[in-house]
């Protein structure tokens, strides 16, 4: 155990969180030491947590500044950059998604890690507390028999040897034997005057871990809930719900930023405790237990002296001269004073349990146990505890990345969806050949005749022509229109649609900035086939 003592070294990422500068809120550099009891040095972990907060702030100005261009700054956009900012769109929420798929998992794995090294630290303190109350145990017990026990058979016997002047001084002796075994164990370390309980301790400490623990679960669960649900807003497109999630985004946003911040304290705090735990614990027992005994628990090497073995030496030949002293009397007084063997006996019974109390005394009081109990809450607080809780940090700086580059996108998206919708509500709802419309005019009868002549008029003009004949009446759904438009462009109005296939009239009756949408090309097909109706059908069709 000695050599594992010897073997211990701080982790290297300790070294790192304490080379951390030290400043507190008077701007002012102070030492690195461990110093929870010290205003300076509690300002130094605040300090910390002001930079994390100041890294909030400059994020939300970010975005702020980032929505504030987007809204302000609206232009027409042609298709093509349409098409780019969707694919934008796109790859920031993919992006941001995997981000936090990563964040996720970076921080289920530093939570458990913290919540092992918090309940090998919790575990260790039960252990410890449990070695010292044995001894303390102990130490009373055996006290009290000394005390009590010893000193009434003792008095019984002095009345029965009173006769015999040799018996009595042996049983002086005795008293003085007792006496002495009850000295040395005054001079035993009184941990109950240390006023620290380690169960008591131990017990905050898990309840604490607990209530962390499940805090972190939740915000985990979180993040991963609102990334699903702002994917699938952006795949429906549903603007409430992404809404929605823009605000859970910011309130999630402060949420990483603040963990943050707290982690980054905690991890400071502790690497600067990991440094140098030794000097700390000393500091913080002295006066109450000696150096020495202080020494020898945390260092715990051979070359190091017992300082209980003095005493315990003591305790043991103690008891045993009382142990001869008393098979003398038992093998000479009784047979003269017979009604002293009870006494004799009942001393003889105490002697052996006191014994056995100096032998498990020893056991308690040596250095391995304690010291392992030491390593052990040492490796759970400096090894998994920290690297658990640089982890968390990880987790809470990708979870700030991830929904700043979410609470980007969604603005975006959401601007594409009105724009999207804006263009279909600019449809002429008088064309004939809305989509709306045709399907108005498909119900009502009075319309019948003259979507007839048209469709039949353009699939005669087109006989002669490269496209194939349009139907007889159109009743064709919102996505067939959407579909002859993607050829053309993509550009959602339907006047770019080809005139041959839909008996459309003549590019006059238009406004001049619908003619202005009809190709040459396209006016002179229709010039054409409307001389070649006029032919075939006279004049039974004039207006």
């Amino acid at each position: 155990m000695s050599s594992a003592r010897v073997d211990y070294i701080a982790p290297w990422w300790t070294y790192w969180l304490h080379n951390f500068p030290h400043i507190n809120l008077r701007f002012q550099p102070i030492d690195n030491s461990f110093q929870p009891e010290e205003e300076n040095y509690q300002q130094s972990l605040i300090f910390l947590g002001c930079v994390a907060a100041a890294g909030l702030g400059l994020n939300l100005l970010c975005l702020a500044i980032y929505l504030s261009c987007l809204c302000c700054c609206r232009k027409d956009e042609e298709e093509e950059s349409k098409k780019t900012n969707s694919c934008c769109v796109t790859w920031s929420a993919v992006a941001a998604g995997l981000i936090t798929c990563v964040a996720v998992g970076v921080g289920f794995y530093g939570n458990s890690e913290t919540n092992d090294g918090v309940y090998q630290l919790t575990y260790s303190l039960y252990n410890a507390n449990h070695t010292l109350g044995g001894v303390d145990s102990l130490v009373t017990g055996t006290m009290g028999s000394m005390k009590n026990g010893l000193h009434q058979h003792l008095a019984r016997l002095d009345e029965i040897f009173a006769t015999r002047g040799d018996y009595v001084q042996t049983l002086q002796f005795m008293q003085q034997m007792a006496d002495n075994v009850i000295k040395q164990l005054l001079g035993l370390p009184d941990w109950e005057e240390a006023k620290v309980d380690l169960a008591s301790i131990a017990d905050q400490t898990a309840n604490i871990e607990y209530y962390r623990w499940l805090t972190y679960l939740l915000i985990l669960i979180l993040d991963l809930i609102i990334c699903l649900l702002a994917c699938l807003g952006l795949a429906k497109q549903s603007r409430w719900l992404l809404t929605t999630m823009m605000v859970f985004g910011v309130l999630t946003l402060v949420l990483s930023w603040t963990s943050l911040g707290a982690d980054l304290a905690t991890a400071v705090g502790t690497s600067d405790f990991c440094i140098a735990p030794d000097k700390y614990l000393m500091s913080q027992t002295k006066g109450i237990i000696g150096a020495d005994i202080v020494h020898y628990y945390l260092y715990c090497n051979q070359t190091l002296s017992n300082p209980f073995q003095r005493p315990l030496t003591i305790f043991q030949r103690s008891l045993t001269t009382m142990q001869i002293q008393i098979q003398g009397l038992l093998q000479f007084a009784v047979p003269l004073f017979p009604t002293a063997e009870r006494d004799l006996l009942g001393i003889q019974h105490l002697l052996n349990s006191s014994e056995a109390s100096l032998h498990q005394l020893t056991a308690l009081l040596d250095c391995r146990g304690l010291n392992k109990d030491y390593l052990d809450a040492m490796v759970g607080v400096c090894y998994d505890g920290v690297e658990g809780v640089l982890y968390l940090c990880l987790f809470s700086i990708l979870a700030a990345c991830a929904f700043t580059v979410m609470l980007c996108a969604i603005p975006r998206a959401w601007r594409q969806i009105a724009c999207r919708e804006r263009d279909y509500d600019d449809i002429d709802e008088e064309d004939p050949f809305n989509p709306r419309v045709r399907r108005i005019g498909s119900q009502n009868p009075n319309h019948t005749n003259m979507q007839s002549f048209c469709s039949y008029s353009s699939s005669m003009g087109s006989q002669n022509s490269l496209h194939p004949p349009a139907p007889a009446v159109s009743n064709a759904p919102m996505s067939e229109y959407m579909n002859q438009t993607a050829l053309f462009g993509g550009n959602p109005r339907y006047e770019n649609v080809p005139l041959i296939g839909r008996g459309s009239p003549p590019p006059s009756i238009y406004s001049q900035q619908y003619r202005n949408r009809y190709s040459p090309s396209m006016r002179a097909t229709y010039l054409s086939m409307t001389e070649e109706q006029s032919r075939h059908f006279g004049n039974d069709f004039q207006a």
